[in-house]
């Protein structure tokens, strides 16, 4: 599928102000629901769109994936919504 999610980077940003959205504290810790969902079914994102978007956040070191399915800001990944 073409279109501006195919772009890493704009999919990246999308997934980023999805949790921002999401996560009542960028402490916090946060299911990863909470982003999939909007991602793939609000916005129709495909699942390799949000795979490449939510790997493009992780190695910029914006946000951080823990294996029980939660994710956390990092500092930087809070300083972009400061």
């Amino acid at each position: 599928m073409v279109g501006p999610l195919s772009d890493p980077v704009v999919a990246m940003q999308k997934l980023l102000e999805i949790a921002r959205a999401s996560c009542p504290s960028r402490t916090a810790a946060s299911q990863i629901e909470k982003i999939n969902g909007p991602f793939l079914f609000e916005l129709e994102g495909t699942p390799a769109q949000y795979t490449a978007g939510l790997t493009l956040a992780i190695a910029r070191g914006y946000i951080e994936l823990h294996e029980i399915g939660t994710f956390r800001f990092t500092s930087a990944g809070a300083d972009l919504f400061a």
